[in-house]
This record gives C-alpha cells, structure tokens and sequence, in this order.
C-alpha cells in the first residue's frame, strides 16, 4: 500500500466521481481507476459502491476514508515539525504518558520543562505503558509516564509516587450517597468497566490482580481502550471503574469517586529512560520532579499520593 494509492482514494471518496477526482488529482482517468482496484485487491475488500451514482462509500470504505485521512494529515504534520526543526535547530524531546498521568504531575512537569529549557520543543505523545518501552528502544520516545511495572533490561525504571485508586461511580448510584470508603465486594453485582482493553498487559490487569487478591469477582466486565471512554460509560449509568484518583479532575458533574477500602488498592506512576542514555538531561528532570513534589500543588493532594522518589 502506498501513500499515493491512499490520497487518490480520498479524493475519489470526497468527489465521488472518478471523473472530477482525476481532474483534481492531474492523471488521466484510467490509471487512477486501476489504482483503486489494486487498492481494494491488497485489501480484499470493496471500498467504492459503482452501481450508485454517485458513487457511495461500503462500509469498509468509510472506515478506510476516515483513518486515510487520519495517516495524511499525519504525514502532513511531520513533515512540516520537520522542516521547522531543520530551519531553527531546536532539539526535541517527546514524552510519552498514559492518559491518566495527564491528570496529575506530567503538566506540571512539562511546565517546569519550558521554563528551564525555552528552546526545547518538548512533545507529548499518548502511549500505554507497554508501548512506552517499545518506543524509548526504538528512540520514538526520549521519557516515559506509565503504571504497569515491566521489566527491560535496556530500560531505567524510577517509581516516583504511588497514587490512590478510587471507585467511579454514576453520580446517583447508592454507593455515591455516602462519603465511606468502599469495599471490594460492593462489586460483586457491578458491571465493572475496565480500560485499556489493549494492549496487554496493562492497567486493567492491575485492577483485577487487586480483585483476586481480595477473592472477589465483578459482576459483569466490559474492557473499553481509553479511561475516557470508561468514564463516559460510568457517567451513563452502565457499569463503575477502577481509576487513579487524578482522574476525579477529568469530569466531576455526573460521576461519583469513592474511596477503596483497602491499602492494596494504589497504582505506581513509574517513569521510565533508556539505561544508556548519557543525556544530562535526565538528572536535571529528576530534580526538577523532586522540586514539583516538594511544592506539595494541588493535584497531588487530591492524588491521595504517596511519593517514593527521591533525587539523588
């Protein structure tokens, strides 16, 4: 499959007219119908309805046009950070995290970050924490945020604070009407919504390892790819979720927190660097995280947070 083969097929599937989308693409009529054929033929699948007129997008189409769109507009954008690189000479640094850190320290780092380097072009990239080691090998990433602790040996792991879990509740569930820490067994007749369904292992795993340590089984299961997603779902009355008590910022209005009775039910944040990364960088972030703790703010109160990290 080839980049061109999938800008012909947007602009067929915007025009739909093969007509009109050779015109705007400057070919001549067929070579572009001989390139969606080939297309379809790699994909065993049909992208274009040709008995309508005019021509209507299958099923299977429509989801290709959307993530065609998704990876061009993809390419678009690295090309440009590209070039702007090449012409300011900025060094980048990207960050990947797992959505739930974004709702605690990794904003108050990165703020810290620009202030102490104004020139860094500093980035950050959603990645779950198995993805996190895979991208810092691979030099995607130069810092990972994660939860789930993995063991590499070409990777660096500091666990910096261990964060509270809370029971996400629908804003008039029973369990949401008293302010009392709730148990394990309150989920024994609960749809539990568990994220990220993929990939494995993740945090999801934690929870129910916490789960079975207690010797409890929900009620039902539903696995979800974004805490987002879980929180939306808690929101419309369809199940509860197990969450990093940061997340009480993500939405407030129609979802009900609860504590969880139990010691056990915390969740690491452990950040991760290549071992043999000579960058100096990497002790200056160190202190700059020992800096943000000290300064107790806000969201880490409310992160219920037991910090284990110590710069040395």
């Amino acid at each position: 499959m080839e980049l061109r083969q999938l800008r012909y097929f947007v602009v067929v599937a915007h025009t739909r007219n093969v007509s009109r989308a050779a015109e705007e693409l400057h070919i001549a009529q067929p070579p572009l119908s001989r390139q969606i054929q080939n297309l379809e033929a790699e994909l065993g699948v049909k992208l274009l309805d040709r008995s309508a007129r005019p021509l209507q997008l299958t099923e299977a189409g429509r989801f290709f046009y959307e993530q065609a769109l998704q990876i061009l507009g993809r390419i678009s954008q690295l090309k440009d950070q590209t070039q702007e690189i090449g012409a300011t000479g900025r060094t980048r640094f990207v960050i990947g995290c797992v959505a739930s850190t974004l709702y605690g320290g990794t904003p108050d780092l990165v703020r810290r970050m620009r202030r102490r380097w104004p020139n860094l072009q500093i980035e950050i990239l959603e990645m779950m924490s198995s993805e996190q080691i895979t991208a810092l090998k691979e030099g995607r990433i130069d810092l990972g945020f994660g939860r789930v602790r993995l063991a590499d040996p070409a990777i660096e792991r500091v666990r910096l604070r261990e964060e509270a879990l809370v029971l996400a509740l629908p804003a008039e569930h029973p369990l949401a009407q008293t302010p009392d820490p709730v148990r394990w067994s309150a989920l024994s007749e609960e749809t539990l919504i568990l994220y990220p369904s993929q990939p494995r292992p993740s945090f999801a795993d934690e929870v129910l390892s916490l789960l079975a340590d207690a010797r409890v089984s929900a009620g039902a299961t539903r696995e979800v790819r974004e805490l987002q997603t879980a929180m939306g779902l808690v929101a419309s009355g369809i199940g509860v979720s197990v969450v990093p008590a940061s997340a009480q910022r993500l939405r407030s209005s129609d979802v009900a927190f609860r504590r969880i009775d139990d010691p056990k039910a915390v969740s690491p944040v452990i950040m991760s660097y290549r071992i043999n990364d000579a960058s100096a960088r990497i002790d200056d972030i160190k202190d700059l995280i020992q800096e943000m703790y000290e300064a107790k703010p806000d969201w880490l109160e409310l992160s219920g947070s037991r910090v284990k990290f110590r710069s040395p």
